[in-house]
């Protein structure tokens, strides 16, 4: 008996990568949201950061202040309707939805 043999079990199992960040769709939302804003004046400049556990698109009323709200999207919620969140600098949630497009809906009143 040869014990140098080993036996390998693949179950042909692809793991799906993560995808961390918006996808097309989703942004198209936001950025077509984002040139609404800035036809307006209300907002001025954006910036966009990510992490294995959210992706945020950060408003800002001027370039050189801090953001004064996020849109995130969480990879991993605790519960679905925190999938996408509007939340001040501070982090305090301002709007949740499991959809974009219902979070989206009356935005105008966070400025």
């Amino acid at each position: 008996m040869n014990r140098n043999l080993r036996l390998v079990i693949d179950n042909n199992k692809k793991e799906e990568k993560q995808k961390y960040f918006f996808e097309k769709k989703e942004l198209k939302i936001i950025l077509n949201l984002y040139a609404k804003m800035v036809s307006k004046g209300s907002w001025k400049d954006y910036g966009l950061s990510n992490s294995n556990q959210q992706v945020t698109f950060n408003v800002f009323r001027n370039a050189s202040e801090n953001a004064c709200f996020k849109i995130c999207k969480n990879f991993k919620p605790k519960n679905k309707n925190l999938k996408y969140l509007i939340t001040d600098t501070n982090g305090l949630i301002l709007k949740n939805s499991y959809d974009l497009n219902s979070l989206m809906i009356n935005i105008n009143h966070l400025n």
